[in-house]
């Protein structure tokens, strides 16, 4: 596979933008707190790269991807906690080595289905394959009967919902609705430093990078076209001998996986993971990350993110009560005025007026040379 399949000009130039931005500049400009509030936001991206797949190309809109970033968080969330309840450090319990909010509820022993995420590289497959797996159930419950559109979106807010009561009523089990706090180290390595911060965002960034380039490859890839044509004509594409449920299942299993994946990223950087980041209110705030930054493009839905989070935390500092408003007014917005987002703005507006200036100047650089060239003795033509 070549290079131009894999990317064009103007995508490299617009990775190697955002990787100035986000390894160079941030990290020079900002101090360590609003670092790792970008980091935060970041963590944000995974989810949006995910819907660039799944809705942008495969016209499949979900309304439940908190569900995917909760299982993917809490999975690390668990390696975590036991690690942050050895027994040295939960000895005032009444049952030491056991996680407190266990304790708090009187549960005397450490549940079946805890034990494996004592392993990290367990942990590191269970984030994987936990929300793959429940993807793929759901989605070949769900496409295998055809079922689409907006029934789908519905389906997918009522399964969020679903889990979201399901942590909370289980607060034994699961932290409840204060969610699991007090995260402490990873394999002996105090997380809460703030060099440790700044080593996570960098890893954040380079784990962003790696999605960044798996997303490019599918989207440049056949799989990536049919899913196109899959969008635009699904029963043409059905006629022509492809099996539009098994496209539909991929593509929601990746969503899926990369939405776990920021999921455990924000289990790491924040240091808590709780049901407040798996409900239908989060999980419509991701999409409207990737409708702000352009569902069609794939660093737009990382920037969009970035936009929409940087103005959430800016005027919720200083209009609390009005913050659900303005990002109901944006979503709107964005939809009436620009249906293709930052990167629609972008190639629409900004893009060719940067290529008229090139080509413009073009002419006379072709005329300096030519001049030269006769001056010097050679053919002009």
């Amino acid at each position: 596979m070549n290079a131009n399949r894999f990317t064009n000009r103007s995508e490299l130039i617009g990775i190697l933008v955002l990787a100035a931005f986000l390894v160079v500049i941030l990290p020079l400009c900002l101090d360590v707190f609003r670092l790792n509030l970008v980091a935060k936001y970041l963590t944000y991206a995974f989810v949006a790269l995910g819907l660039v797949i799944c809705w942008g190309y495969g016209g499949i809109l979900s309304l439940g991807q908190g569900v995917f970033f909760g299982l993917g968080g809490y999975c690390m969330a668990m390696f975590l906690k036991l690690e942050a309840s050895s027994v040295e450090n939960t000895k005032i319990q009444s049952t030491p080595g056991i996680p407190d909010f266990m304790d708090w509820n009187q549960i005397t022993a450490l549940p079946f289905f805890w034990k494996p995420f004592h392993s990290l590289t367990f942990t590191i497959a269970a984030v994987i394959l936990v929300p793959g797996i429940f993807a793929l159930i759901i989605g070949a419950a769900m496409f295998k009967r055809r079922v689409g559109g907006t029934y789908f979106a519905i389906i997918t807010q009522a399964v969020a919902a679903i889990l979201t009561i399901l942590i909370v009523g289980q607060q034994g089990y699961t932290g409840g609705i204060n969610g699991m706090t007090d995260l402490r180290t990873l394999k002996g390595w105090d997380i809460r430093p703030d060099h440790a911060k700044i080593v996570l965002y960098f890893f954040e960034v380079g784990c962003l990078f790696i999605c960044i380039f798996i997303a490019q490859f599918i989207r440049h890839s056949k799989l990536g076209r049919i899913l196109v044509a899959m969008r635009d004509q699904e029963d043409r594409v059905r006629f022509s001998g492809y099996s539009v449920a098994n496209f539909k299942i991929f593509a929601f299993c990746v969503a899926a996986i990369l939405s776990a994946i920021g999921g455990a990223m924000f289990a790491l950087q924040v240091g808590f993971m709780s049901p407040s980041f798996v409900g239908i209110v989060p999980s419509i705030e991701m999409v409207i990350y990737t409708a702000v930054g352009g569902r069609l493009s794939i660093l737009g839905a990382v920037y969009g993110t970035l936009l929409v989070n940087f103005a959430k935390t800016s005027l919720s500092e200083s209009f609390p009560e009005l913050w659900l408003f303005g990002l109901g007014g944006l979503f709107i917005a964005v939809v009436l005025a620009f249906p293709n987002g930052l990167a629609g703005i972008w190639q629409d507006h900004v893009q060719p007026r940067i290529d008229r200036l090139i080509s413009s100047r073009k002419p006379k650089a072709e005329s300096a040379w030519t001049d030269n060239s006769v001056a010097d003795g050679a053919p002009a033509e």
